[in-house]
């Protein structure tokens, strides 16, 4: 593959205030494959948001979300390691479980919409757990893939989807929004599904984070060039309440694992863009989770990586 060309990208406004004069903030490569190319990530001067700048147009950029992207996880076979690797993935879609049983109250008469849904994983989860109504959008083709063999899904931008008169009772953006291609119009699109008790759950990496300024421009939470915008807490939340939601929560920490930024944020550094090898870096992974254990059972108090908000339709429910 050969680095993207000039043409490739387009020049944007800033998502959150439409302005047109921001600064550089940093460069960045695709350090999680090893696919050639810098990307440019700026801050605007009049809101803050920070966001890629020029980004590549929506044509060039399925590219990088070919079948060896980490969300799709085709993968299963890990060889001896595969129990671990099982547990964790897992482990990740309860964690999402336990995250929204909080602020939801879930049965089978409930409808459930994951916006950037990947393999589907967690769909099939909650499905199987709760008996509901499961539909997927994302925008690369994946229904073949066994987790969403029995479930709806839709293949295309989020903000093109016509639901017609559907309301979903939770919908979900794991690690979704920093990768749009507008997220003003994700965010208001998301508020008219909701229905009048429901709750839109977003989890995104954090700008403002300790791994972010551990790892400058090696941070796995810029993830170029698929990462789009950068958010940290004022910048989400100012968004988010723009679109017409209102925040019921917000959450320094999420239900990804920190420690995967920790661990690749570090590889990121002694590989210097030539992509992480995850056949090779699977047992380094484990083990060093096991190392800095004691450190990650204060993950929510640390803010390492992630975070999170919890939001109803501004009017819902009284508010």
């Amino acid at each position: 593959m050969q680095a993207p060309h000039a043409e490739m990208f387009e020049h944007i406004q800033c998502y959150a205030c439409g302005g047109d004069d921001p600064s550089p903030l940093c460069e960045a490569e695709d350090d999680l494959t090893g696919k050639p190319g810098r990307f440019h990530f700026v801050k605007c001067r009049a809101c803050g948001l920070a966001y890629q700048n020029p980004r590549l147009g929506l044509p060039s950029i399925s590219a990088y979300y070919d079948d060896e992207y980490i969300a799709h996880r085709k993968k299963t076979d890990w060889g001896w390691l595969t129990p671990l690797y099982r547990r964790a993935m897992n482990k990740h879609d309860r964690d999402k479980a336990a995250l929204v049983s909080g602020y939801v109250d879930l049965n089978s008469e409930s409808r459930l919409l994951d916006v950037g849904c990947g393999a589907g994983t967690f769909l099939a989860w909650m499905r199987q757990t709760h008996g509901l109504s499961a539909t997927g959008v994302d925008f690369k083709d994946l229904s073949q893939t066994p987790w969403l063999k029995d479930l709806t899904f839709r293949c295309g931008l989020f903000y093109e989807q016509n639901f017609e008169d559907q309301r979903f009772d939770l919908i979900t953006m794991w690690h979704f929004l920093e990768h749009d291609y507008d997220p003003p119009r994700t965010l208001k699109h998301a508020a008219q599904l909701l229905s009048d008790k429901g709750r839109l759950v977003i989890e995104v990496p954090r700008l403002d984070s300790l791994s972010a300024r551990l790892y400058g421009n090696r941070w796995p939470g810029l993830q170029a060039p698929q990462h789009t915008v950068l958010f940290d807490r004022e910048s989400l939340q100012s968004m988010v309440r723009s679109a017409g939601l209102e925040i019921v929560e917000y959450l320094p920490y999420g239900a990804f694992p920190s420690y995967f930024y920790l661990f690749a944020g570090l590889a990121f550094k002694l590989l210097k863009g030539r992509g992480l090898n995850l056949e090779r870096a699977i047992l380094p992974y484990f083990l060093g989770q096991a190392a800095l254990l004691p450190v990650l059972l204060f993950e929510k108090r640390l803010n390492l990586a992630m975070q999170t908000v919890v939001c109803l339709r501004q009017g819902a429910n009284g508010g």
